[in-house]
């Protein structure tokens, strides 16, 4: 395993260098090149070409760029950024540094959740393994918890002002960010993965994964599986692959979440060889994002797990525009309704409504998440919320678990 250590506890710069050896001293356009090749995609959730990412920034770094990686991981379901930075801390250094490197920065920022203390010590005493001129330009700052602190305008805009909402964009965070200097806003799996592939180069990363599907990457998965948690897969395993590599499914299994709070709902039987790649999966209208596999238990009902969700999800509104205000507060307030059984006449039309006014009209894309959220519900769960509309539940259940924060 790469990213996961098959040992307890962070590993020691030592065993980091017996194990991978000395940080490559690739010139910064061969490493841009590389990571091009390999294809690599961000793992924050939107999954944006690494490479050209970090060409953007050099571009407009003149050597005075930032580097901020991005351990927030607000997302209740995932797990994998915080595993991964306790487990291989100096792998997620070592990204760093060559990002650093790579564009420009004299500065790099850790940016880890208030939430993960055992990723936050694991990183403080890795960097104080390290050498005095790369702990000299390192700190960590201390994330604090919410679904938007993450978002790469919200993390530049706590780093600046203390505020971990986002901010309306242009100019993005590679053209103006931490400090007014251009910024490299990276996920710390990306990050850990860019350090493999400039010691390895692209042709090792290309010669993992399944199908099309070139590379590795680490899923949560949780719900209804024996042995729930965060896993290394090939890129290209298939959703019973995900649920193998959790021990196997426990008992019957009403649906999937893919991608987390920010993701949609599926048909187990329906997507159970769905290969878990971006293009695959884009092609049946699902995503990843930060790669969450949530398996909802048969006894679980769709509408209130939605409603859970949904409520969450209005709850961490930055509150600096309608949509979010009011439209996801409605939105979720009709949801809980028609989740207790107490709707109102017409609530769940409002909210098909609703979900596709949404879209694309908050000032940043906590609205659009929540709605893709519900619009997936409404198909994958459409005959229980017309129950619900009339004041049934098709499941006899325990309340839906779905963890929220």
């Amino acid at each position: 395993m790469e990213l996961i250590a098959r040992s307890a506890g962070a590993e020691r710069l030592m065993a980091h260098r017996q194990r991978l050896g000395p940080l490559p001293a690739i010139p910064s356009g061969a490493l841009i090149a590389e990571l091009d090749a390999s294809g690599l995609l961000g793992r924050g959730g939107a999954g944006f070409p690494v490479g050209r990412k970090w060409r953007a920034v050099a571009e407009r770094a003149a050597g005075g760029a930032v580097v901020l990686a991005n351990g927030a991981e607000g997302e209740p379901l995932s797990f994998k950024d915080r595993s991964l930075m306790a487990a291989r801390p100096h792998l997620v250094i070592d990204g760093a540094l060559l990002a650093a490197r790579a564009v420009g920065a004299n500065d790099i920022i850790f940016y880890v959740g208030v939430e993960h203390a055992a990723a936050e010590a694991a990183l403080r005493n890795a960097l104080a393994e390290r050498p005095g001129d790369a702990r000299g330009r390192t700190r960590i700052v201390t994330a604090p918890a919410g679904y938007v602190s993450g978002e790469e305008s919200a993390a530049v805009h706590y780093v600046n002002a203390g505020d971990a909402r986002p901010t309306t964009t242009p100019p993005r965070p590679f053209e103006r960010g931490v400090g007014g200097r251009p910024t490299l806003v990276q996920n710390v799996e990306s990050l850990a993965l860019a350090a493999l592939i400039a010691r390895r180069g692209h042709a090792w990363y290309q010669g993992l994964g399944h199908g099309r599907a070139r590379g590795i990457g680490l899923l949560t998965v949780s719900g209804a599986v024996n042995h729930a948690g965060v896993h290394e897969i090939e890129l290209g395993a298939t959703l019973s692959d995900a649920a193998a590599a959790a021990g196997g499914l426990r008992g019957d299994v009403r649906g999937v979440l893919l991608g987390g709070y920010f993701g949609g709902w599926a048909d187990l039987h329906e997507q159970w060889g769905l290969p878990l790649d971006a293009p695959s999966m884009r092609a049946r209208g699902l995503a990843l994002g930060c790669g969450v596999v949530h398996f909802l238990p048969s006894d679980s009902c769709g509408v209130e797990a939605t409603a859970r969700l949904l409520t969450y999800l209005a709850s961490q509104s930055a509150r600096q525009c309608g949509p979010c205000v009011f439209g996801l507060s409605a939105i979720a307030g009709a949801t809980q309704r028609l989740a207790a059984q107490s709707s109102q006449p017409g609530d769940l039309d409002r909210i098909v409504r609703w979900s596709g006014q949404l879209t694309g009209r908050g000032a940043c894309h906590h609205p659009d998440g929540a709605a893709v959220l519900l619009q997936s519900a409404l198909q994958e769960f459409g005959e229980e919320f017309a129950a619900h509309q009339r004041r049934r539940c098709l499941t006899i259940s325990e309340p839906a678990r779905v963890a929220v924060a």
